[in-house]
């Protein structure tokens, strides 16, 4: 599959933002489908945000898929790539150390409010070097007082090391309907299902069944980010039924899978996006 992506290196006007005075800095890029930004790290974390399209984020822990309208906080120096899976309208916050230790040294998929992308299309038209009490300073101090309250989305896909779980792991993330039996499963892997029971808690801390979850309620956000309909993802997913698929995604994230389908405003913030 790796052989149909078209490699983009990180732009070299982002090194650039790393060595700024100012405490959060914006960027917006436009990426088309398939395409990779190679492996990589920063010197200041990283918020990911896309008002279109949808990422595919991998470090040597997990992988996340990131929804419009939501965001990825990746710490300083965590080493990551980024898999455009449609076209994508990037827009990144690089927060400096000091500020980014309110977001934690792990990654998190976080809820971006209404006020929040307002605030990062605000910065975006500031000049990314500002004096402290300046128009996009007062934005920058906003911007990170709403990043301290926005909601995680307690999704990730932890990744193992062992080369037998990663091929089955890659198998899942390619066709997470497919409904097949946990021996189909590991023979695709090359390994026994003893070996895959025992192994998955082990290098991902997940029972097997609880990491194709976390795959399914990931490929879950995407879907309903894009308005498909709750049925729908669920028929996709391969759940029985859509009160099944219902249940289990309330347990989960304790919230109804219509929360995560596109708000009413969400043209409004879409146009508002392009004009900048």
């Amino acid at each position: 599959m790796r052989a149909h992506l078209t490699s983009v290196c990180p732009s070299a006007e982002v090194d650039a933002f790393q060595h700024l005075p100012s405490s959060v800095v914006a960027f917006a890029r436009e990426l088309s489908a398939r395409d990779l930004l190679t492996a990589h790290s920063h010197r200041r974390g990283q918020l990911l945000y896309a008002v279109e399209g949808v990422m595919q984020v991998r470090t040597p822990q997990g992988v996340w898929l990131v929804p419009p309208q939501r965001a990825l906080w990746v710490p300083p120096q965590v080493e990551h790539e980024i898999l455009m899976l449609t076209r994508v309208s990037m827009r990144t916050l690089y927060i400096d150390q000091v500020q980014g230790r309110a977001l934690g040294g792990q990654c998190r998929l976080l809820e971006v409010s209404v006020l929040l992308r307002e605030l990062i299309l605000a910065l975006l038209a500031e000049p990314r070097e500002y004096a402290p009490h300046s128009r996009a300073g007062h934005v920058a101090e906003l911007i990170l007082s709403e990043l301290a309250r926005a909601p995680a989305i307690p999704v990730a896909i932890p990744w193992p090391r062992d080369r037998r779980l990663q091929a089955i792991c890659e198998a899942i993330l390619a066709d997470p309907g497919r409904q097949f039996s946990l021996a189909d499963w590991a023979g695709m892997g090359g390994a026994s299902v003893r070996t895959v029971i025992r192994l998955f808690p082990k290098e991902t801390g997940l029972q097997f069944r609880h990491w194709v979850q976390q795959v399914h309620l990931s490929q879950a956000l995407v879907r309903l980010a894009r308005g498909d309909a709750v049925g729908v993802v669920a028929q996709a997913l391969g759940y029985r039924s859509q009160s099944a698929f219902s249940n289990m995604f309330r347990k989960a994230l304790h919230s109804t899978p219509t929360h995560f389908q596109p708000r009413q405003d969400k043209r409004r913030i879409t146009l508002a996006a392009r004009s900048q």
